[in-house]
């Protein structure tokens, strides 16, 4: 049986918007704004969750914008991400220019967890999150907290109660803390 695990970039605020700068947000681009061996540690930890991962669950606006940058890629992470189930929340997409992509209505979503054995991760993909968090259906909140305070921008939508199980340092600045929903 397969598990939700909601996995996001935020700052200390909670802010998950425009983390590139490519959204023209005016706070935007506090994710590239790491030292070279905290994005090196950065790549690391999405490289091994990707490794450990049995799907990928997204949104329309997220799928595209990932394909985009990982399709042209190469090397083991890219290799993964081409190569693994990736399951694309979406009534109005039909381009799927990244491999082993499925489109799939938002009621099919809880249905995934029987298909799929082991971690379905959901990146990104905000409006989706927010969905996934009202009805209940993920199971854990994956975290990886940078060290600002933008004190505006779009916040992670708040879920409902968490219990704790994981907390790391990863590299010099970054927090990965990992949650269980309920």
């Amino acid at each position: 049986m397969g598990k939700l695990v909601i996995s996001e970039n935020v700052t200390l605020d909670l802010v998950v918007q425009d983390p590139t700068g490519e959204e023209g947000f005016a706070a935007g681009g506090w994710g590239t704004r790491l030292s070279a061996a905290d994005q090196s540690a950065f790549a690391a930890f999405y490289a091994a969750e990707a490794a450990s991962a049995s799907a990928l669950l997204l949104g329309r606006r997220t799928y595209e914008w990932f394909a985009s940058r990982w399709v042209p890629r190469t090397g083991e992470w890219a290799e993964r991400l081409a190569t693994m189930p990736k399951f694309v929340v979406s009534s109005k997409l039909t381009d799927l220019p990244w491999p082993n992509t499925t489109v799939i209505g938002l009621d099919e979503v809880p249905s995934l967890k029987d298909r799929v054995d082991g971690d379905i991760v959901v990146n990104a993909s905000g409006r989706l999150v927010s969905t996934l968090f009202g009805s209940g259906w993920a199971d854990t909140l994956r975290l990886l907290v940078f060290p600002y305070v933008l004190g505006t921008g779009d916040r992670l939508p708040a879920p409902d109660a968490l219990r704790l199980v994981e907390n790391r340092t990863v590299g010099e600045a970054l927090v990965a803390l990992t949650y269980a929903m309920r």
